[in-house]
């Protein structure tokens, strides 16, 4: 990835501007990236139960979009581009219903106006709970 951020600094600054959003609610971390994926943690507890007491899909498809558009956000000058979700889909193989799941992101294609991102979230055994792919819009940074 073309990061422009302070890599030794990169979680730091990524999960403060997380303040006051959704992110920051359902409780998200980056916890990793390397050149070529990220890996972004989330509990598994009320914030993100569905009424069963198990991970809410929709939690699950959040935190794939958030690994999409944060991946895609580290290979564009900020200044220039923003990062959007134009599509996602996502399978649920398993439920989890507590401790942490990880969602590991990678890039299928970084093209100059999307981006296709494969996206696995796993349990803290490493089971699949759910496999996704979004695809982000790569627009103007003055159009938002």
């Amino acid at each position: 990835m073309s990061i422009w951020y302070d890599p030794d600094n990169l979680p730091t600054q990524l999960n403060g501007e997380r303040d006051s959003t959704l992110i920051s609610t359902l409780g998200m971390e980056l916890v990793e990236f390397t050149d070529d994926a990220l890996v972004v943690r989330m509990p598994v507890d009320g914030r993100t139960h569905q009424p069963y007491g198990i991970l809410h899909g929709g939690a699950s498809v959040a935190l794939a979009e958030t690994v999409a558009s944060w991946g895609a956000l580290l290979t564009l000058d900020p200044k220039e581009s923003l990062a959007v979700g134009m599509e996602i889909n996502a399978n649920h193989i398993r439920p989890a219903s507590s401790g942490w799941v990880y969602a590991t992101g990678t890039p299928i294609s970084r093209g100059r106006t999307s981006q296709i991102w494969d996206i696995r979230i796993a349990n803290e055994d490493g089971k699949l709970v759910c496999v996704s792919r979004c695809t982000m819009a790569i627009v103007p940074a003055d159009r938002h």
